[in-house]
C-alpha cells in the first residue's frame, strides 16, 4: 500500500493539462527547475489526498472497533452529516471563514456524536444500536442540511451544493497547513492508545481485566475520529465512503483479527488519490468533485458488504 501511495503520488504530479514527465516532477520537488504547476498546485493536492484519506480511513477504523461492526463509519452513522450542518451555519449564519468552517464542522460532528452516543446507551454500549440510531439520525440531519440549503440565499446555496459534493479542486497550500497540523496530532494521539484499543476489539472483560479504561478509550476514540473527519470535511466537505471501506479493506490485506489502524490509513489514502485521478481523467478538462467517484465505488462496495452480512445472518 505504501508502494501504490508513492507511484499514485507521482501519477498525481504527472497529471494535469499539460502531462509532465517524472524527471521534470523531481527536478521541481529537488528545486532544480521551477515549477508553479507542480510545486504550488499539484503537490497540495496530492498530499491532501494522502493525508485526508489516511484520516479518513483511521477515522473509520476507530468507528468500526468502537461498534465492533462493518457499518460503523462516520459517513454511515450521521458524523459526516453532522460537521457538514456545522459548516452549513458557518456558511449560512457568519461570514463562512476557513476558521469559522472548521470550527463549525467539529462542533457539529462532536453534537451528532453526543446525540447518538446518549441515545444508543441503554445500561451499557451496544455498536448494533449505535449503528441503528446513527444511520436514523443521519436521515434526519441530511434532511436538516437540505432545509438550511433551501432556506439559504442564492449564491450561497450554490456554494454549499457544489461543496457538499466533496471535492479536492482548487486545494492549495494555504488549505491545508492547519488541517495538516490537527490530522497529525491526532493520529499521534490515537497511536498512543492503539494496543488498549485493540484490547477492547475483543471484549469488554477481557479488556477491564486487563487494566484498560473503556470509558475514557470510546471517549477518545470518539472525540479523534470525529476531529479526523470534522477537519476533512471543513477543507474538503464530505467525502463519503472512504471511511467505511478502508478499515475492512485494509484488515482483510493485512489478516489481522480486528480493525488496525495503520491498514486503515494507507488503504484510505490509496483509495481517495484513485477516486481523485478518476475524477479529473474522467471528463476531462473537466474536474469533477472526488466525491462523485468515492461514492460511486463505495455504493458498490456497500451493496457488496450488505450482501455478505445479510448472508451470515
Amino acid at each position: 500500500m505504501t508502494v501504490l501511495v508513492l507511484a499514485l503520488g507521482l501519477v498525481g504530479l504527472c497529471y494535469g493539462a499539460s502531462w509532465s514527465t517524472p524527471r521534470e516532477v523531481f527536478a521541481a520537488l529537488s528545486g532544480a527547475e521551477p515549477s508553479v504547476v507542480i510545486r504550488d498546485w499539484r503537490l497540495p493536492r496530492v498530499l491532501a489526498a494522502v493525508v485526508f484519506g489516511a484520516a479518513l480511513g483511521v477515522a473509520g477504523a476507530l468507528f468500526q472497533n468502537l461498534t465492533r461492526n462493518p457499518m460503523g463509519s462516520p459517513d454511515v452513522i450521521g458524523l459526516d452529516a453532522g460537521a457538514y450542518t456545522g459548516a452549513l451555519v458557518a456558511l449560512t449564519v457568519l461570514s463562512g471563514t476557513s476558521a469559522q468552517l472548521a470550527a463549525g464542522s467539529v462542533l457539529g460532528g462532536l453534537v451528532v456524536a453526543a446525540v447518538i452516543y446518549l441515545l444508543a446507551y441503554d445500561r451499557g454500549f451496544s455498536g448494533l444500536r449505535l449503528v441503528v440510531i446513527g444511520v436514523a439520525v443521519n436521515a434526519m440531519v441530511t434532511a436538516l442540511n437540505s432545509w438550511i440549503v433551501l432556506r439559504a440565499e442564492l449564491e450561497v446555496a450554490i456554494a454549499a451544493v457544489g461543496w457538499s459534493a466533496g471535492s479536492l479542486n482548487d486545494v492549495d497550500w494555504d488549505d491545508v497547513g492547519i488541517p495538516f497540523t490537527v490530522i497529525g496530532i491526532l493520529l499521534a494521539l490515537i497511536a498512543t492508545r492503539a494496543h488498549a484499543m485493540h484490547q477492547a476489539s475483543l471484549g469488554d472483560a477481557v479488556a477491564v481485566t486487563t487494566g484498560v479504561g473503556l470509558d475514557r478509550l470510546r471517549l477518545l476514540m470518539v472525540l479523534v475520529g470525529v476531529g479526523c473527519t470534522a477537519t476533512v470535511t471543513a477543507v474538503a466537505g464530505p467525502i463519503a465512503f472512504i471511511a467505511l471501506a478502508a478499515p475492512q479493506i485494509g484488515r482483510r490485506l493485512a489478516g489481522a483479527p480486528g480493525v488496525p489502524l495503520l491498514p486503515a490509513a494507507l488503504t484510505g489514502a490509496v483509495l481517495l488519490q484513485a477516486a481523485d485521478l478518476i475524477a479529473q481523467m474522467l471528463l476531462a478538462p473537466v474536474a469533477l468533485p472526488v466525491g462523485v467517484v468515492s461514492t460511486a465505488i463505495g455504493g458498490c462496495y456497500l451493496i457488496w458488504l450488505l450482501t455478505k452480512e445479510v448472508r451470515r445472518a
